[in-house]
């Protein structure tokens, strides 16, 4: 008998709103022909309604849940960089680069740069785009599919919020199909970020494309340079069952919860992940304007026996783990386009756990610190081994 045990659970959250449309349009959407210059309303940091400080903790929560052969890939990319040439504010060959310096993996952070938006679809009505490979294992079905997009509103600009919960996403080898949020949430703060993060279950797309390169699109961020940073991006995070592969717990838990300084630890339980001897594990992380360099922030994982352990590898340091990158235990595996080490404030990371996972522990728990870096986190997804 097959060992499968799967349940999806769709939440309502503090600050959530829900789209009364499908997730994924079924044909086709083109975009507006209306540029973006006309949808932006340009503000400086103390504009007219002042800065307004909203609750920055919307707690976690378990979004699916599988006991089941099989594990969880993911495909992410940024949607915004600093500038190297510049069609209206002329860059310097200095500030070029610099930039190209820091697209490479130089220790940067986005409040840096004059940051601009990655475009390379070659549509003229998108006005950023970005690809990311996804890789299911040959013979695998994908179980549950969920894209996470989410940024900065307020920078040089302020972009419109009513454009939160809707992307663009193209499956490989097909055309820009419209996706809208089923769980929206945003809020402002007095730091000077606007900051949000939308989500959707795309699993029919995902499941019937299959691997490949996708594309996604229309991202809402806004460019520039503040103390506040610009920066966004997106992840796709994608279970799958298949019959070879161990079982294991795989589990998606997200919600939207601000560190600084005034608020600088965020603990997450996981729930019941019962930890045989030998097992093995990764826990993956969507966060947001984390800055390489910048010290201070750690990632620990307990399974409710004896200390945490800090997490960490040769991409992510273990007191820097937020550090804007995008990398699979310590390496940038999957394919990109742009494939910039330095994300500028955008992280989805995969983190080896076996050192965390401790034998006989029936629970597990992350607890991320910040120490100097503003952090917001998005998402974590574990797949963990249930019986060796």
């Amino acid at each position: 008998m097959r060992d499968c045990a799967v349940h999806a659970v769709k939440r309502g959250l503090l600050f959530a709103v829900t789209a009364t449309a499908t997730a994924v349009a079924v044909a086709p959407t083109p975009v507006s022909s209306a540029s973006a210059a006309s949808r932006i309303s340009t503000v400086s940091e103390d504009s007219a309604d002042g800065p307004v400080k909203e609750a920055t903790r919307i707690p976690f929560g378990e979004r699916y849940h599988a006991v089941q052969h099989g594990g969880i890939v993911r495909a992410a990319n940024s949607a915004i960089t600093c500038r190297t040439t510049g069609r209206f504010t002329p860059v310097t060959p200095a500030a070029a680069s610099a930039c190209e310096a820091a697209r490479g993996g130089a220790t940067a952070a986005n409040d840096q740069y004059d940051m601009f938006y990655t475009d390379l679809d070659q549509d003229p009505n998108t006005y950023n785009s970005t690809r990311s490979e996804l890789r299911v294992p040959a013979g695998a079905k994908v179980s549950y599919a969920r894209l996470y997009w989410g940024g900065n509103l307020r920078v040089g600009e302020q972009k419109p919020p009513e454009d939160n919960g809707r992307v663009l996403i193209a499956e490989p080898g097909g055309a820009y199909k419209e996706v809208l949020s089923d769980t929206l949430i945003g809020h402002r703060t007095a730091e000077g970020a606007d900051a949000y993060q939308a989500s959707a279950d795309i699993t029919p797309l995902v499941r019937s494309a299959g691997s490949g390169m996708y594309t996604v699109a229309q991202i809402n961020v806004a460019m520039g340079r503040t103390a506040a940073g610009a920066w966004g991006g997106w992840t796709m995070v994608v279970a799958y069952e298949r019959a070879e592969d161990p079982l294991r717990h795989l589990a998606v838990w997200d919600g939207f919860e601000a560190l600084d300084a005034e608020h600088p630890e965020v603990r997450v339980g996981l729930g019941k992940l019962p930890t045989p001897a030998g097992a093995a594990g990764t826990i993956g992380v969507v966060s947001y304007d984390g800055d390489s360099g910048t010290g201070g922030d750690s990632l620990a994982v307990g399974t409710g026996r004896g200390n945490a352990r800090s997490i960490g590898d040769s991409a992510n340091q273990a007191d820097d783990v937020m550090n804007s990158s995008i990398a699979d235990d310590g390496i940038n595996q999957i394919k990109r386009q742009p494939a910039y080490k330095n994300t500028l404030g955008y992280d989805s990371d995969i983190f080896d756990l076996r050192e965390a996972l401790v034998p006989g522990g029936d629970t597990m728990n992350v607890s991320f610190r910040t120490g100097r870096d503003s952090v917001w986190l998005g998402a974590f997804f574990v797949a963990v081994d249930a019986r060796r």
